[in-house]
């Protein structure tokens, strides 16, 4: 029997609730693929902080290298939230694994179920054949820069008296923007064969670099590929005036983040969107929201982008693709059938209809099952 072994990171607010749902749908997998899955739980973020006083503790590393996919539930809360450049923040531990484990490659897909046409914040018409992949470079740019806070700058406050000055610095180098882009075109050969290479050409030599590149990469290797240059500004603009547009998009760190959350509005729900990241290491998959405190403990969270990531680890860690056909088909068949969370529930959702984090796992667990 095949046995694969999983780092699991819970993380914060709702993560360890909507991690027991991925269990149940993992174990139901396992008994029906004849495959064990093997878990052990590490420590990343806000409770990492507060258990070690680092976010990042070296266990968890030790756990993630050892393992056959890392799939991380959420980390954050207002408990950590601090401008102290000197105490740790729970995105510090997000960051630090995704580098340690050579995770240059977020891919986003955003899908438009059926059933939740009406829960977009687009009208269904807009909705039409959207059907993409974002695909964000995860280890470079503003958020691995130099950065610094300085004390004492003449002409830094008020009126040009001393003051405070930051700086993050937006860093890319050649390798990084060519592997990226790589990932998109092979991306689009097995899709609708597009890629959108979204930067910022018209201001930033970081983007006008990353346009060299993805050109130079495109003429030499995929030429057969159709590749269309587009400013970031204009992107979202048109994320939401013609998604259909769009097959894959790559992009860089930050410009990714943003537009990500942008698209996930298309189906519905933050709580809809999943990720893969890959690269040179043990791939980690986690859904595109946040840790919710704000309905931690309530037993109302969507699970579904939980379940989603799983989806995506059965395809790229284990190559597991009937599972992950199932998996997916499992979803749309509880929402076809119109159960809901709160937060893709409208007022054609019959209020039986509308179920909590456990039952909405289970919804899932049982289709599978058959």
């Amino acid at each position: 029997m095949t046995t694969y072994r999983i780092c699991l990171l819970p993380g914060d607010g709702i993560g360890p609730e909507i991690t027991a749902e991925a269990l149940k749908v993992l174990g139901v997998i396992g008994d029906r693929c004849g495959v064990t899955f093997e878990f052990e739980q590490a420590l990343l973020g806000g409770a990492a902080i507060d258990a070690t006083g680092t976010a990042l503790p070296e266990a968890t590393l030790t756990c993630a290298y050892a393992s056959d996919a890392v799939l991380l539930a959420a980390i954050g809360g207002p408990k950590w939230d601090t401008t102290d450049p000197a105490k740790p923040r729970p995105e510090q531990g997000l960051l630090g694994i995704r580098k340690a484990l050579g995770l240059y490659a977020n891919l986003r897909p955003v899908r438009i179920f059926d059933a939740l046409r009406d829960a977009s914040s687009l009208k269904p018409e807009f909705l039409e054949g959207v059907d993409m992949l974002i695909v964000r470079e995860l280890t470079g740019g503003l958020y691995f820069g130099a950065r610094a806070r300085e004390t004492g700058v003449e002409g830094a406050g008020a009126h040009g008296a001393a003051g405070m000055r930051a700086y993050d610095t937006m860093d890319y180098r050649e390798f990084e923007i060519e592997r990226i882009a790589r990932k998109a075109f092979e991306a689009a050969r097995t899709r609708r064969n597009r890629v959108h290479s979204v930067d910022k050409a018209n201001v930033l030599e970081t983007s006008r670099l990353w346009r060299e590149v993805v050109h130079r990469l495109h003429t030499a290797e995929y030429a057969d590929v159709e590749l269309i240059d587009q400013l970031v500004d204009n992107s979202a603009m048109q994320l939401v005036r013609y998604p259909a547009q769009f097959d894959v998009m790559v992009t860089e760190n930050m410009f990714g983040d943003i537009l990500s959350d942008e698209a996930s509005m298309l189906t519905g729900s933050l709580g809809m969107l999943a990720s893969a990241s890959l690269g040179d290491g043990t791939a980690l998959y986690e859904p595109s929201h946040g840790s919710a405190p704000d309905i931690a403990g309530q037993g109302i969270a969507n699970p579904l982008a939980m379940l989603l990531s799983v989806e995506l680890m059965l395809r790229h860690s284990f190559s597991m693709h009937e599972a992950a056909d199932a998996l997916a088909a499992a979803i749309e068949n509880v929402l076809a059938e119109g159960w809901r969370t709160r937060d893709i529930a409208d007022s054609s959702t019959l209020p039986q209809k509308t179920v909590g984090t456990d039952a909405m796992g289970s919804l899932v667990a049982e289709r599978l099952q058959g």
